[in-house]
């Protein structure tokens, strides 16, 4: 599997690493910051909590990975990785 990622993302051992612990960590930060957001909003009904969760970690996620990808070095990857996501969501138009 791990080599399969390597392949796919043109990267040696050191960078999936990086790459790996960067992605664990910026969403771990997602979900704490999400929560904690929402301990500050008292939201009247637990559908409209969950939904309102969901999207700030559609949100938060992207800006967190960014800043964890930095002090590992790996800003390039995850600024053309979220790039290509976007791209493939419509979000931003294609090449």
């Amino acid at each position: 599997m791990f080599e399969k990622l390597k392949k796919k993302w043109n990267v040696n051992n050191l960078q999936l690493t990086l790459i790996l612990f960067t992605f664990a960590i910026g969403g771990t930060l997602t979900g704490k910051v999400a929560k904690h957001f929402l301990t500050y909003i008292d939201l009247p009904h637990i559908i409209l909590t969950t939904i309102v969760y969901i999207l700030l970690l559609t949100l938060v996620w992207p800006v967190m990975v960014l800043i964890v990808s930095i002090p590992f070095g790996q800003f390039n990857f995850f600024k053309n990785y979220l790039l290509k996501v976007a791209k493939r969501m419509r979000i931003i138009k294609g090449d």
